[in-house]
C-alpha cells in the first residue's frame, strides 16, 4: 500500500468499503489529496489494499455520490472540489437552539453545507446517528447527552474535528468544546440577584431529574443559595396541579412548566413581579416580551453558534466554559 495517495484506515467496527470511504474522505478533508488529483483506479486500488475489485467500486460509488470524487472516461476517478459537509447533532429542537443555529449557519461560507439532527437525550438514537456519520462529514458539531462525560462513541470521531456543545467535559485535551457550568455559575447569577430574590419567602424549583434534560448540578446551587439567605426552598417535579401563592418565586428549567405556573396566576388575579415572581432557564425573544419580560439566568446561544462556526472555518481547538448570566425582567 505504499504507492497509494492516502493511508487506509483500519477502524474497528468498520467493514472494508466503509474504510476505504472514510480514508479517502479524511484524505481529501485534510487536504492531503487535492481537488482535480487523480485517484487509483479500481484494479490499481484492489491490488494496493488486498480489497477486491466490487469493494473498491462500491467505495468509490459512495464517494461520487457525497460528490467528493467523480470520473471520466478519459480520466478515471478523481478528486472534484465537492462542498465542505458539517454534522450537527443537537439535543432537541428550541427557541434558543434555533438561535444557536442561525449564529452558526450565518458565520459559515455558503460553500459549507450543514446537515442537522436531533437525538432527544435517546442514548440508542445517538448512537446510530453518530455512527452513520463516520467518514462522511469533515467536520462534527455535537450537543452531549451527559454533561459529566462525553458519550464513549464520540471517540470514533477524530478528536480534531469534533467539537462538543453545551455539555459534557471531553476526557481528552485533545478534544475542543464550548460548554455551561450549570452549578456554581447559577449560584452566582441568584447572588446577583438577591435584592430582587429576598422579597419572596419562598423558592419553588420544577425540576424532575427523569424528565428534565438538565444537570441535577443546578437543584445543588438553588438549594444552596436559599439556605445561605434563609429563604424557604421547595423542589417540584412537575406543575400539575399547581397551587401558586403571593410571595413565592418559582424557578422553571422547562417552557411548559413555565405556562403553567402564569397561567394559573393570572386565573387567581396575582400580579407578576409584585404578588409572585418568576425565573426561568434559558433566554429566548419571547420572555423577553411575555409578561412585560420574564427574567432568565442564560448563556448566549448566539456566542455558542459563532464560537462553533469559527471552529469549523478555522480548524482550530477551542476550549470555553461560556459565561452565565441573570438577565432582570418584570417577572421578578
Amino acid at each position: 500500500m505504499a504507492d497509494l495517495p492516502f493511508r487506509i484506515s483500519e477502524k474497528a467496527g468498520q467493514t472494508k468499503i466503509q474504510q476505504l470511504v472514510h480514508s479517502i474522505s479524511e484524505a481529501i478533508s485534510s487536504g492531503q489529496l487535492k481537488e482535480g488529483e487523480t485517484l487509483p483506479s479500481v484494479n490499481e486500488l484492489s491490488t494496493e489494499s488486498g480489497f477486491s475489485r466490487d469493494t473498491v467500486f462500491k467505495a468509490y460509488k459512495i464517494l461520487k455520490e457525497r460528490n467528493l470524487v467523480e470520473s471520466a472516461p478519459t480520466r478515471g476517478y478523481y478528486v472534484t472540489g465537492g462542498s465542505f459537509k458539517v454534522f450537527m447533532l443537537l439535543d432537541d429542537f428550541s427557541a434558543f437552539k434555533e438561535q444557536l443555529y442561525k449564529a452558526f449557519r450565518n458565520n459559515l461560507p455558503n460553500t459549507y453545507s450543514v446537515d442537522l439532527l436531533f437525538h432527544h437525550y435517546n442514548r440508542e438514537v445517538f448512537n446510530q446517528l453518530v455512527n452513520s456519520s463516520l467518514g462522511r462529514y469533515s467536520m462534527s458539531v455535537v450537543m452531549n447527552i451527559d454533561h459529566r462525560s462525553m458519550e464513549p462513541v464520540l471517540k470514533k470521531i477524530d478528536p480534531g474535528k469534533l467539537l462538543i456543545l453545551d455539555m459534557g467535559m471531553p476526557p481528552s485535551e485533545n478534544i475542543s468544546y464550548v460548554i455551561q457550568d450549570f452549578n456554581k455559575a447559577v449560584e452566582n447569577c441568584l447572588e446577583e440577584g438577591l435584592t430582587y430574590l429576598k422579597k419572596y419567602s419562598e423558592m419553588i424549583l420544577v425540576y424532575d431529574e427523569t424528565e428534565t434534560p438538565h444537570p441535577a448540578e443546578t437543584v445543588t446551587a438553588v438549594r444552596r443559595f436559599c439556605e445561605n439567605h434563609n429563604i424557604s426552598f421547595r423542589l417540584l417535579k412537575n406543575t400539575h396541579g399547581v397551587e401558586v401563592k403571593k410571595e413565592q418565586c418559582w424557578f422553571t428549567i422547562r417552557d411548559s412548566d413555565l405556562v403553567e405556573v402564569i397561567k394559573y396566576c393570572r386565573s387567581k388575579g396575582f400580579l407578576l413581579g409584585k404578588d409572585f415572581g418568576v425565573l426561568s432557564y434559558n433566554d429566548t425573544p419571547m420572555k423577553q416580551i411575555a409578561g412585560g419580560g420574564i427574567s432568565v439566568i442564560s448563556t448566549d446561544f448566539e456566542q455558542m453558534g459563532r464560537l462553533a462556526a469559527r471552529f469549523v472555518k478555522d480548524k482550530q481547538k477551542v476550549t470555553e466554559v461560556l459565561s452565565t448570566s441573570l438577565k432582570i425582567r418584570q417577572s421578578l
